[in-house]
């Protein structure tokens, strides 16, 4: 199968281009608010939507995925937070390996059960090491994995966990703080990981303001996700995305 969001993302990291996605968690979101979040993504020109959680208890993934395609073109990607959460209506699926965390099964465990579902779909699968990081306090995705997240000061051991997630063969490294956390991933993790990697490193989790992702994409960041402040305050996409070609402007100037 082509390779075609991943060749997107890599090709603008090629270019040093920086891109953003909205997360979207089909718990989270009425009709109306979805309606409301994908016209917005539609006029800051989002590069992506994830969709998907830590915890998604109701069956509407088929349901929101199905109309988040009827009602733009921007790619949809799933972040799934387990085996279930697989709809084959999305245009790619996030293959999430928990590399930070000691649980067989998030490492190979839940892959195994999706692996056949996924070959039968017409899913693009993108290898990707995802990364739990101490935001200060528990999130879901901490509670829901059992896993212990990564030091926020420990820059070193990150990139070493990165590193390896990249010589396992992971397509993508995605450092996350967890949906509502208290503090974004600092700086210096984002540096040192980004440092040792050729690969493209997503960051999310507490980029609940304009300045917070702005410092993520600084520190290095190639795409950042912002899910739980957009829900709180849409304007954050506005402002993101104001961020996102301002990193990208001198690069269009000809």
């Amino acid at each position: 199968m082509k390779q075609k969001i991943l060749n997107s993302i890599e090709s603008k990291v090629a270019v040093a281009q920086k891109s953003l996605a909205v997360l979207i968690d089909p718990d989270d979101l009425d009709e109306s608010g979805l309606v409301q979040c994908l016209n917005r993504c539609i006029e800051n020109a989002v590069d992506f939507i994830f969709v998907g959680g830590s915890l998604v208890t109701s069956n509407s993934i088929h349901e929101v995925v199905n109309f988040i395609k009827s009602y733009t073109n921007i790619p949809c990607i799933l972040f799934p937070g387990h085996a279930i959460q697989i709809a084959s209506e999305a245009d790619a699926i996030l293959f999430l390996s928990l590399i930070s965390g000691r649980n067989p099964e998030l490492l190979i465990g839940q892959h195994v059960v999706a692996a056949p579902v996924l070959k039968r779909s017409n899913l693009e699968v993108i290898p990707t090491g995802y990364m739990l990081v101490n935001s200060g306090k528990p999130t879901s995705a901490s509670y829901m994995s059992n896993s212990q997240p990564l030091p926020n000061d420990k820059p070193n051991l990150a990139a070493s966990t990165a590193l390896a997630g990249e010589m396992l063969g992971m397509r993508l490294v995605y450092l996350d703080a967890g949906s509502g956390a208290e503090e974004p991933i600092s700086q210096r993790i984002i540096r040192s990981v980004k440092s040792n990697l050729s690969v493209p490193l997503i960051v999310g989790g507490g980029l609940n303001s304009k300045e917070k992702v702005r410092r993520a994409f600084d520190a290095g960041a190639d795409l950042v996700v912002i899910g739980n402040g957009v829900q709180k305050n849409l304007d954050l996409m506005t402002e993101a995305s104001d961020i996102v070609q301002m990193f990208n402007e001198p690069l269009n100037v000809n």
